[in-house]
Formats: structure tokens, C-alpha cells, sequence
């Protein structure tokens, strides 16, 4: 039906529980096969009232109970037997069957969900940076409910129906074996001919899922897009355009569920119908046959029919178990895919306890050594980059985009690995530094500051949740939060809301900054911090960054130059080299590039 090793994987997930899925899944079965007790003990009961014997084992295990009970051993006992056994398999076993049974399926599948969410998530915080770059949110969260959701339903029904069931089968096969082998033969025949039927069909179905399943991500995938870049598409008036885009990729989906799909499942129940149909008739008319001839008794006539009817009413909901596995086949294996995506380095992270990881403290001397980095080998960002920042200097990179600034940044955080020299802190190579303490004395504070969907204090505290009261006073006053916060319906405790919704642009930067100081960073870096405010708030911004200016190292990337004339030495790259260093009166003095970039911006033009 699919590779061996996809099945592999769908398998070890439920490998921690393996021991009480044999003890359940055979606890089930045996409970099937006691099912067949019913009928073979109601046809005993029809030759005991036609004057027929009881078969030989039967008779002897009545004979035994009437010796044990000092009774006489006729019609009367051998009714009650047949009727206490009746009792044992429906009415006592029942509430046992549910404990048995149902309880462990759910509850290993439940299980199973706990633990693999839980390794869902530790994946999904240790992919590479570059993963994200080509999988947005909503196809890699649509993957993994997908797969959880249905690796929970499909286990019980598996391990609940279909194994069971298959296994009951079986012992129908064992009981008209030991009736009549004629008819026996025949019912195997036509079983193993009904299953590789459905076998060869699901197997062309779930190609079909598969790539239904990948079609599926994808609009799912677009349609994340448009909930977070809702306001642009409502800013260009595009929800026509959107709807439309969306209508035609479901339209398709639909018809590829609805008449390949979906047609072909119910093509293959007709078949399926019809064979069965006919096989019931075929073991009814040779069953009567036999019993004309008088070689089966009334009571074996009545126990062939009853068990070889109740195996091929099995074979619809093994079909519809097995069809439903198909369904969710595909999801359950791009699961598997996600799972299998290759961690990033910082993957180990995630098993760091607080006392596992390495405190440093650094002076905050950074020492860019001959670096050289691109994303695609062939196409380099950085070439040959020499760049020294003195303990607590305040250093400014600019230049036009695409020089390479951010890149710079990314090299320092180890966000990526440079294809050749080195970074330095404090001497140090910082790829042989703990990941995790190292990145504890570094700080960012992004263009688009990323705030959850908590409260403020939750926002301002997450890199360092036991922080003092007097830190955060300090740090927001560096920060001027403390000037916005008063106005807040519940101070620091009103949520925000999600993506910081509740507050505004200039609001969402300082709150960025405070978060960053409360980190006590030896570096501090700001990425585009004031890029995309207005005056007001950049100037807010300007003057937090001034407080911050010589108490620690500091690396500010800007576009717009008015936030950087204050830095110690300003850096000017452009195509990935380093082209001019200087303070803001030396490069304008100089009249090269930070002299024109400067010389757009002071006549308003915007830079290239």
C-alpha cells in the first residue's frame, strides 16, 4: 500500500506503549472470538431441542458439570449449560470488554498525542532559521494538527476494529473448518480475493491523497498569508481578488475529492457489496445442501450461516477502517516528513537546564575576522569582512539594503555559520562557546518587535522572568514605557493582545528595548529600530537609545542616518564590503557614499 519504511514510522509512534498495545489489542480479539460462542452454543441449543446430540466435547463437558453438581445428565442440564455460556460471553464480559479494550485504545492513542505534541513543538524551535524562510506558519501548524489529529483517531480503530476484527475472521474460518472444510475453503477463498482487491485499490487511492494532501497545505498555507497580511490586502482593496484566487483553489480541491476520490471509494464499496452479496448466497446454498444430504446437523446448518454471515458483515467496517487509514494515510506521513526535517544547531538548546548552561561575561569587544558568508554558496552576502568594536563603543552600520547589515547581525547571533573567518568575542571564537549562555549576553530589538499575546509585564519578562521589580522600573525608564503605561486600562498587567495589537508602532519598539535592557546584554543590537515610525516616535526612540549609548556595547543598523550621528564609528558597506568607517563629521567630510546617502535623505528623497 505505501513504503515500508512510511508504515515504519506510523508504527514507532506508538512505540513507547508497544506492551499495552499487544495486551490490548489481544485482550480485544480474544473477546471476538468469544463472540463466536453465541451462535455455535444457540445451534447446539436447536439440535438439543430437535432430539439431535450435542457434539462429543460438548456432551462430555456436560456430563462433567452433572457429576460436579451430582445431577442427571439430560435435555434440562444441557439447556442450562448452553444457556450459562451464553450468559459468560454476552453478559459478564461486557463491562470487562470496555476496560479490556476501549479504555487502553483511547488511552494509549491520547498518550502517544501528549508525547508527540510535545516533540512537535521542540522540532518546530529547533529548525534552522532558513526553514521558516520557505514555510510560513499556517502550512507547518496546518501539518502538524493534521498529523496529531489523526495518528489519535486512526490508532483506536486500528488497534479497536480492524485487528480484531481481521483476527475474528479467522476463528469464523476455524469453526466451518471444523463443520464442513468444502465450505470452509470456499469462504477463505473469496475472503482473500475481497482484501486483495481492496488492497490494490486503496493502494492507487492514497497516491491520490498524497498529493490532495500537499494541494490542501497549500491553500491552507495561502490563506494564513491573507489573515496575517490582512491589512494590506484590505489597504489595496484585493479581497475580490483573494476570494477569488482561494475559490478557484478549492473549487479544484473539491472536484479531485468529490469525483476522483471520493468516486473511487464508493466505486470500490459497490464492488465490494456485490462480491460479498454473492458469497453469502453461494455459503448459504451450499450449507442448505449439505444439510439436505444430512451431513451437517440443523444446529451446524444454523451455526455455518450465522458465523459466515457475521464474517462477511465484518468485511464492511474492515473496509471502511482500511478506507479511512487511506484518508488520513497522507497527512500522517507529511507528519512524519516535518518530523525528519534536519535540526538546526541549536537544536540542543532544548535540553538545556539553567543549570546545564554556561555563564559568561564578556567586556562586549566583537571582532568581525576576515568574514565571508552567503546564503547560496555561489552568491556571496559578506566578503572579506574586518571589523573590530571596542568594549562599550557604540558602532553604526550603514548603508543601502541588501549591503549586507542584517546578515552582520545574524553572523554575531550564530543564526548561521560563516563559509569562511571568524567571530570573536572577547577573543573568543564564538563557535566554541555554550550557544545558549552565549546568545543569554547578547540583546536584539528588531524593526517589528515580536510581542505575545499576554500581558505587558509577560512581554517585558520573557527573556528574563526573574527579574526584580526595581530592574524593570529601571529598564522602563530607560526605555520610556513608563510614559505609556499610565494610560493602560491595567497597567502592566492589560493584555496586549495578539501581536501587540493593543499598542502602537513607537509603543511596541520601546517595549522592545526595555525587554532587551532587562536581559543585562554585553551587546546590544537594533536592527531598523525607528525605520518605520513617525517623527514623534522616532525621536521617543532616539532618546531611549541615547540612555542606553556607552553603559555597554552597542551596534545600531539604520537607514535613517539621524539615528546614528551620535555612534562612536560609523560603518558604510555596500555589496557586502566594508567601504568607509568613520564618525558622522569624517564621512560627511569625506563625500563618498555616506555623504550621498546623506545628502538624499537631508532633500527628503528616499535612499536607494
Amino acid at each position: 500500500m505505501a513504503s515500508s519504511q512510511s508504515f515504519r514510522n506510523i508504527l514507532n509512534y506508538y512505540r513507547r506503549y508497544w506492551g499495552l498495545s499487544v495486551f490490548s489489542i489481544t485482550a480485544s480479539s480474544l473477546f471476538e472470538v468469544l463472540d463466536l460462542a453465541v451462535p455455535y452454543a444457540i445451534g447446539q441449543l436447536l439440535n438439543v431441542l430437535s432430539g439431535q446430540p450435542l457434539d462429543g466435547p460438548l456432551q462430555r463437558f456436560v456430563a462433567q458439570v452433572g457429576t460436579m453438581g451430582d445431577w442427571d445428565v439430560g435435555r434440562s442440564l444441557s439447556l442450562v449449560v448452553l444457556l450459562g455460556v451464553i450468559f459468560l460471553v454476552t453478559v459478564v464480559r461486557a463491562p470487562i470488554q470496555a476496560w479490556l479494550g476501549v479504555w487502553f485504545h483511547w488511552d494509549i492513542a491520547l498518550r502517544s498525542r501528549r508525547d508527540h505534541t510535545i516533540r512537535a513543538i521542540a522540532k518546530v524551535l529547533s529548525l534552522p532559521l532558513e526553514f521558516y524562510d520557505e514555510n510560513n506558519p499556517g502550512r507547518i501548524s496546518g501539518r502538524v494538527a493534521r498529523g496529531l489529529a489523526n495518528h489519535t483517531w486512526t490508532y483506536p480503530e486500528i488497534a479497536g476494529q480492524l485487528i480484531p476484527k481481521i483476527v475474528r475472521v479467522i476463528g469464523i474460518f476455524g469453526v466451518i473448518l471444523l463443520i464442513e472444510w468444502r465450505i470452509a475453503i470456499l469462504f477463505l477463498i473469496s475472503f482473500v480475493l475481497i482484501l486483495a482487491f481492496l488492497l490494490h485499490n486503496l493502494r492507487r487511492l492514497i497516491k491520490k491523497e498524497e498529493r490532495l494532501d500537499e494541494y490542501m497545505e497549500n491553500t491552507e498555507s495561502r490563506t494564513s498569508e491573507i489573515i496575517t497580511n490582512i491589512k494590506t490586502v484590505k489597504a489595496f482593496a484585493t479581497e475580490a481578488n483573494e476570494l477569488e484566487r482561494q475559490r478557484q483553489r478549492i473549487e479544484r480541491e473539491f472536484k479531485v475529492v468529490d469525483y476522483r476520490v471520493h468516486k473511487g471509494y464508493v466505486t470500490l464499496f459497490a464492488w465490494q457489496k456485490l462480491v460479498v452479496e454473492s458469497s453469502v448466497f453461494v455459503v448459504l446454498a451450499l450449507t442448505l445442501w449439505a444439510t439436505v444430504q444430512g451431513n451437517i446437523s440443523l444446529g451446524h446448518f444454523v451455526t455455518t450461516l450465522t458465523v459466515s454471515s457475521m464474517a462477511y458483515a465484518e468485511l464492511e467496517p474492515i473496509c471502511t477502517v482500511a478506507e479511512v487509514f487511506a484518508r488520513r494515510y497522507a497527512s500522517m506521513n507529511r507528519f512524519h516528513e516535518f518530523m525528519q526535517t534536519p535540526d538546526g544547531q541549536d537544536s540542543h538548546n532544548l535540553l538545556d537546564t539553567p543549570a546545564a548552561v554556561r555563564h559568561y561575561q564578556f567586556t562586549g569587544k566583537v571582532h568581525f575576522e576576515n568574514l565571508s558568508f552567503g546564503y547560496e554558496r555561489d552568491r556571496p552576502v559578506l566578503q572579506n569582512i574586518n571589523l573590530l568594536i571596542e568594549p562599550r563603543q557604540t558602532v553604526a552600520l550603514v548603508g543601502r539594503s541588501g549591503s549586507g547589515k542584517s546578515t552582520l547581525v545574524k553572523l554575531l547571533f550564530r543564526y548561521f555559520e560563516p563559509h569562511s573567518g571568524r567571530v570573536l568575542i572577547d577573543g573568543q571564537d564564538v563557535r566554541s562557546l555554550d550557544i545558549t549562555g552565549y546568545r543569554k549576553r547578547l540583546a536584539i530589538v528588531h524593526q517589528e518587535v515580536d510581542v505575545f499575546n499576554g500581558t505587558l509585564m509577560d512581554n517585558l519578562t520573557y527573556g528574563n522572568p526573574r527579574v526584580t521589580q526595581e530592574a524593570i522600573a529601571e529598564a522602563c525608564h530607560i526605555a520610556r514605557v513608563d510614559e505609556f503605561v499610565k494610560i493602560l486600562p491595567q497597567g502592566y498587567l492589560t493584555v496586549v493582545g495578539e501581536r501587540g495589537v493593543r499598542l502602537s508602532g513607537g509603543q511596541r519598539q520601546r517595549l522592545g528595548i526595555a525587554r532587551a535592557l532587562l536581559m543585562n546584554p554585553d551587546v546590544l543590537v537594533f536592527d531598523e529600530a525607528t525605520s518605520s515610525l513617525d517623527y514623534e516616535s522616532e525621536r521617543s526612540i532616539q532618546l531611549a537609545m541615547q540612555n542606553i549609548l556607552g553603559t555597554r556595547t552597542t551596534i545600531i543598523i539604520a537607514h535613517r542616518l539621524s539615528t546614528v550621528r551620535e555612534a562612536d564609528q560609523i560603518v558604510v558597506l555596500d555589496q557586502g564590503q566594508i567601504v568607509e568607517v568613520g564618525s558622522h563629521t569624517e564621512l560627511l567630510a569625506h563625500g563618498g557614499i555616506y555623504h550621498r546617502l546623506h545628502a538624499l535623505q537631508e532633500t527628503g528623497e528616499l535612499m536607494a
